[in-house]
């Protein structure tokens, strides 16, 4: 899989940090927060909705369309980020790509009955305690 061209910045001897959007998808349900974790494609681990930015997009707007392709999430997403996290993303070639994910709330109103990705990924919500 060719990783299209990301926000970049150099960090350390060459290497390049790729910038990555993230949604924290969240709700109040019963009094109880809850936030919504979607299965990566491929390991099927439980991650938050997140894609490489997309020309012309405002980068809480990049989450937000992540978080409707990913899990069939509509809500209001915050332009402000709440923080930042990095990872070693595998490529499909075998290569490692050093990323750095903007993770912006997503307060989620409701869920599509479906979605782009709805066949790849499963859905669930995980309470907060």
């Amino acid at each position: 899989m060719k990783t299209p061209k990301a926000k970049k910045k150099r960090v350390g001897a060459g290497s390049v940090l790729r910038t990555q959007y993230a949604a924290l998808p969240w709700r109040i349900n019963n009094g109880r927060l809850e936030i919504m974790l979607v299965t990566s494609r491929d390991t099927k681990r439980w991650v938050i909705p997140k894609g490489w930015p997309m020309k012309g997009r405002k980068p809480h707007i990049v989450a937000a369309i992540e978080a409707v392709q990913e899990a069939g999430l509509v809500g209001k997403t915050d332009k402000v980020k709440l923080g930042d996290f990095r990872y070693e993303k595998r490529l499909d070639s075998g290569a490692a790509v050093d990323c750095c994910v903007e993770v912006f709330s997503l307060r989620v109103q409701r869920q599509r009955k479906n979605w782009r990705e709805k066949k790849q990924r499963a859905t669930r919500w995980f309470e907060c305690v």
